[in-house]
């Protein structure tokens, strides 16, 4: 099987930094100190499907040709895996470098994509197929996580994720289907509003264990009364707390219960609640915060002999393909996570969201802390006042 391999090197440089999104920002985000995210996530994918090649479960003994530019939107990330090149990343990449990309993958009589992205590029892959025609379309792929947020149906759930995916695909144990690609509008994105609408159709390997689904919205305005409750309970969480510190992530529940709260919550960012100082009676807000504001603040709440103070982290799972850490909420990276405690993370949901959720999905980018979520199986979901329940994490 020919693999041709793709990485938008510029995905996702913006996630830790509260960017929401990376399109048109990568030389700003890179001048902050961004580091690359796409092009390692791509790396630790291709490490797994090369441990898979060589294993018992490549039980046919196939091998697998890898198709790239050399540089960093292919052979930079490749390792030791033999590849064949067909051209040269430019320095600064654009849209239009992926789609002369696609073409020449496609003029290589590639059987698969394998790309590194965020739902921009998967925009972008997915627009050059339908321009090159005679069923180029259906050429499957795959997409190894790597932006700020991915809607898409096209993306497996990890970048370990994606190398079993392309095996499966490999040894024809899966199928192609045809899957939704979903991106938000970026400029409304950037004001806080989300909207997010189907861009056209992919085909990729059907996979409900690895690959994650298309985004869906499940909030109903007929659940303002559950949306309600929800936040009578944080509130009554901080009156019986005031030095309770509350990490508000990012969505329209969370945004929502906020305003219930009286608090003004960004949509689209990572907010803190602190207590009040001095006796005072008003709580402090501190809105859209990227990952080093996150860890000032949170490195703050500590009492007269530094001990630190208790904290609350609300999150709430994406309805559809339920990830509840790694898609949108970059900034919570792993040291943030290891700062707050992941025994100090609540799941928020309402009835209609957790009906089509058996299981939410962590994806941090570490695999040590992502083995610790999975040994814990379990996490917390409140879904009322005084109402919780425990849905599993999937593995």
């Amino acid at each position: 099987m020919r693999v041709g391999i793709i990485v938008n090197p510029d995905a996702g440089l913006g996630g830790r930094l509260g960017f929401k999104g990376s399109d048109g920002r990568a030389e700003e985000a890179r001048a902050a100190g961004a580091l690359d995210r796409a092009g390692p996530r791509m790396q630790q994918c291709i490490d797994k499907l090369s441990q898979l090649l060589d294993s018992s479960l490549n039980r046919q003994g196939k091998a697998m040709e890898f198709i790239c530019w050399s540089g960093r939107m292919g052979s930079s990330w490749i390792g030791q895996i033999p590849v064949t090149i067909i051209g040269e990343s430019p320095q600064l990449t654009s849209a239009q470098d992926t789609a002369l990309l696609v073409k020449q993958l496609i003029d290589s009589e590639v059987d698969i994509i394998l790309y590194a992205g965020g739902d921009g590029t998967t925009r972008d892959i997915v627009k050059a197929l339908e321009i090159i025609g005679n069923d180029a379309s259906k050429t499957a792929i795959v997409g190894v996580p790597g932006g700020v947020k991915m809607h898409s149906g096209c993306f497996a759930t990890t970048p370990k994720a994606a190398a079993e995916v392309v095996l499966a695909y490999h040894l024809g144990d899966l199928r192609t289907g045809i899957t939704e690609v979903m991106d938000l509008d970026e400029e409304v994105y950037q004001t806080g509003v989300w909207k997010v609408r189907m861009y056209g159709e992919a085909w990729t390997p059907s996979s409900p264990r690895f690959m994650q689904g298309a985004k869906e919205q499940v909030e109903r305005a007929s659940e303002e009364e559950t949306i309600e409750a929800l936040a009578e309970h944080i509130k009554t969480l901080v009156a019986d707390n005031n030095d309770l510190m509350i990490v508000w992530g990012s969505g329209g529940t969370l945004n929502r219960m906020g305003k219930h709260c009286g608090h003004e919550l960004t949509l689209l960012g990572i907010d803190i609640e602190s207590p009040s100082i001095n006796g005072e009676t008003d709580r402090t807000i501190h809105l859209d915060l990227n990952e080093q504001r996150l860890l000032e603040i949170i490195h703050q709440h500590v009492d007269d002999d530094g001990e630190a103070k208790p904290i609350l982290l609300l999150l709430s799972p994406m309805g559809g393909h339920g990830f509840l850490i790694g898609r949108g909420n970059l900034q919570l990276s792993p040291d943030v996570l290891r700062e707050i405690g992941i025994e100090n993370i609540l799941g928020v949901a309402t009835p209609s969201k957790l009906i089509g959720l058996s299981n939410v999905r962590i994806d941090t980018g570490d695999t040590t802390l992502d083995e610790m979520f999975h040994e814990k199986r379990f996490i917390k979901i409140l879904q009322g006042f005084r109402t919780t329940r425990l849905i599993r994490i999937a593995q």
